[in-house]
């Protein structure tokens, strides 16, 4: 396993790391799951800050301050909607981890949690997602000679058990 990333389950909320990445929706004022418990948490200001960025294309990355979270950032993604895996969905989640890698990079960030993007209600398969968010993360970090520290925040025990499988294997 690469020790610069770990996997964990727990409410990405709760994390003291410099950023946590939020699976928003397109116009990033909030909505259900992670995206909905991280709005909620972070408080009135995020929601202002959103308003500021003006929405959010589909594999691409946009940071705002932490506010009421532990966290100090939020790095909010788009994750593509899983239609049939014949409309570029792996490619545009494999932009949404790379885009946030290097939104943290060049924000000087150390730290960093991703959630399991697309795989809610966007109906991403997990065991591909997490494919996916494991080999983006491990190429980023070698071809950027990174010391960024990658959590990946799982929520479910199903989607805990893949990425402890996927990481032990390297």
């Amino acid at each position: 396993m690469n020790n610069l990333i770990t996997v964990i389950q727990a409410d990405i909320t709760t994390l003291a790391v410099d950023v946590i990445v939020n699976a928003a929706n397109t116009s990033l004022l909030g909505g259900g799951g992670v995206d909905g418990a991280i709005h909620h948490k972070a408080g009135s200001k995020l929601q202002e800050a959103c308003r500021l960025l003006g929405g959010c294309n589909v594999g691409e990355a946009k940071i705002t301050g932490g506010y009421n979270l532990p966290a100090k950032y939020i790095i909010h993604t788009v994750g593509p909607i899983w239609k049939d895996g014949q409309h570029n969905e792996p490619g545009l989640l494999a932009n949404c981890y790379e885009n946030s890698l290097a939104l943290s990079e060049k924000n000087n960030l150390q730290s960093i949690s991703f959630p399991c993007i697309s795989t809610g209600a966007y109906n991403f398969p997990n065991k591909m997602a997490a494919e996916i968010a494991v080999q983006t993360s491990l190429a980023y970090l070698s071809e950027h000679r990174s010391t960024l520290r990658i959590t990946f925040c799982c929520f479910l025990d199903t989607d805990l058990e893949i990425y402890r499988a996927l990481l032990d294997r390297d």
